[in-house]
């Protein structure tokens, strides 16, 4: 373990920048996560490190405010928390070195010159190659087979949003079902078009990373509502009552982006430091949801659960 700080020795600072909001379970269990593994990595909060922590939750038109708040305050590194965050950081700065967590195509999205060699001040871990996508709609059709249209919440405003929604299509077309977006970022027109989507029948909900989990409460509840079977791309959202969800572990990466921070607060430059892709993914059923939507779920499925959820 490394020394505490010396006496004299200038305390390190690290900005957080978190997608959800602060008093959100899922946001409070990351921040213990990151400190614990900074801790074990010989960093104390209070002595010889600092933790500022800025949280958007539903607040996205003010994301940009948030992150010039970091900004300002000069931090040795900023850690950024979800795939919504890192733009508006990367526009504020190019020197401060800046690690991202849960965001998917960092080079798409311009965020890192290569997976190997990010050459300039970001580097972090990703969630989602694209292609992983598809498997939500596979996911959904193999829960509930009659499913012949589904609402796709994403975020256009983001390469990842678009991508996303194109990989689930690509597949979704094979499997019979007929998409239709829905804007994460607007409560009204997800509450409209949802009520007005469930009329049709034979529906259900794919949902995507990139802003929803500040609204998963609603989404939740309006799924449960109109009884739409939904697969979500998180643990979590099985958690609060989602019927199921695929995708990656979403606290290991803050384990890992704490040994990246110490690295880079020992003289590491993130330019050299590989973007990491998820090492384990999840699926989860929720079988008291399934019952209440009177759904079966496969005994296929189940055999393949990581965690199902009575």
């Amino acid at each position: 373990m490394a020394p505490k700080a010396q006496t004299g020795e200038r305390t390190r600072v690290v900005g957080v920048l978190h997608v959800l909001a602060s008093d959100d379970p899922v946001s409070k269990t990351r921040n213990e996560v990151f400190a614990q593994a900074l801790q074990q990595l010989g960093w104390s909060v209070g002595d010889n490190l600092k933790i500022e922590i800025r949280n958007v939750g539903r607040d996205l038109d003010h994301l940009s405010r948030y992150a010039a708040e970091l900004i300002a305050l000069t931090p040795d590194v900023i850690v950024s928390v979800g795939s919504v965050t890192v733009t508006p950081l990367q526009q504020g700065t190019r020197t401060i070195p800046i690690v991202f967590v849960n965001a998917p195509d960092p080079v798409g999205a311009g965020f890192v010159q290569s997976m190997a060699r990010p050459g300039g001040n970001i580097t972090g871990f990703l969630n989602f190659e694209y292609s992983m996508s598809g498997k939500w709609a596979e996911l959904l059709k193999q829960i509930a087979p009659d499913v012949t249209g589904a609402l796709v919440f994403r975020n256009p405003t983001t390469a990842a949003g678009i991508g996303q929604f194109g990989a689930v299509r690509s597949v979704a077309q094979s499997l019979g079902i007929e998409l239709t977006p829905v804007n994460v970022r607007d409560t009204n027109e997800i509450e409209r078009t949802v009520a007005d989507f469930a009329r049709a029948g034979n529906g259900g909900l794919i949902v995507t990373p990139g802003g929803a989990a500040a609204r998963r409460g609603l989404i939740i509840g309006l799924a449960a509502h109109y009884k739409l079977p939904s697969v979500y791309p998180y643990r979590y959202w099985a958690v609060d009552g989602g019927l199921a969800s695929y995708g990656p572990n979403t606290n290991d990466p803050l384990r890992r982006a704490a040994v990246y921070v110490d690295r880079i607060l020992k003289g590491e430059k993130p330019a050299d430091m590989p973007v990491q892709a998820p090492t384990k993914f999840e699926l989860v059923v929720n079988l008291k949801t399934a019952k209440a939507l009177g759904i079966t779920i496969p005994q296929s499925v189940l055999a393949r659960a990581d965690e199902v959820i009575e």
